[in-house]
């Protein structure tokens, strides 16, 4: 596979098989992940890779705060879309479509919980990859190449015939993920994947999200004009 057609194939899973992942395969999935460029070779990442009965108490834990209504203390702050933006408009379309498939309507107020509960319990996936950077740098600072990083770790995922969901929700409470996998107070963690082997049968993966058109959000300047 090429890496336009891991490009062109990626999309976000959100229901894994139970299949369990090697280490080795994680491993290289890295190895190649960090081949992303950064600012002067900074390389500000670091990962937590988490799974087995680790991975399994942190679901629990997490979904228990969020049933208690523990208050939410990312250590990085989760993106917010003005309400009158195209950016908000597609994130409604988005849910709206999720429900959709998943057979969830509106007032199910039951089943909106349930989803939400899965976002925080990493989609069930038999891993889950927390990407770190040290309390040293700067909030925003690193985030551009963390950014790459966490591509490459996708696209590189899809050509291992596995799937990735980046998603936030798992380390809204970051105290859980520190203290029940040896993460440091040194280190912010910054995003979560999922990834293990999609489930297909599962509704929540026929998803396909559109995008913009490239003319509608791009500027072309001095190239000739052609007849």
């Amino acid at each position: 596979m090429n890496v336009i057609d891991a490009m062109n194939k990626r999309r976000s899973i959100r229901g894994f098989t139970a299949d369990p992942l090697p280490n080795a395969l994680l491993r290289e999935i890295l190895e190649t992940a960090i081949k992303a460029p950064s600012a002067l070779n900074s390389q500000p990442w670091e990962f937590a890779v988490i799974t087995g009965s680790v991975l399994d108490r942190i679901r629990a834990a997490n979904v228990e705060k969020l049933r208690s209504g523990a208050p939410m203390k990312p250590d990085h702050l989760a993106a917010l879309w003005p309400k009158e933006s195209v950016y908000r408009e597609r994130q409604v379309a988005l849910a709206k479509q999720i429900f959709n498939l998943m057979g969830i309507a509106r007032e199910d107020k039951e089943k909106r919980n349930a989803w939400q509960e899965r976002g925080f319990r990493f989609f069930d996936a038999p891993a889950a990859i927390i990407v770190m950077a040290d309390q040293v740098l700067s909030e925003s600072g690193p985030l551009l190449d963390i950014g790459m990083v966490v591509e490459n770790i996708c696209l590189a995922a899809v050509a291992h015939g596995l799937g990735t969901c980046i998603e936030d929700q798992g380390i809204f409470y970051p105290e859980v993920i520190r203290e029940m996998a040896g993460i440091p107070e040194t280190k912010r963690l910054i995003i979560g994947i999922a990834i293990g082997y999609p489930d297909w049968d599962d509704p929540a993966n026929q998803l396909q999200t559109p995008r913009a058109p490239v003319d509608q959000i791009t500027t072309w300047a001095g190239f000739a004009e052609t007849s």
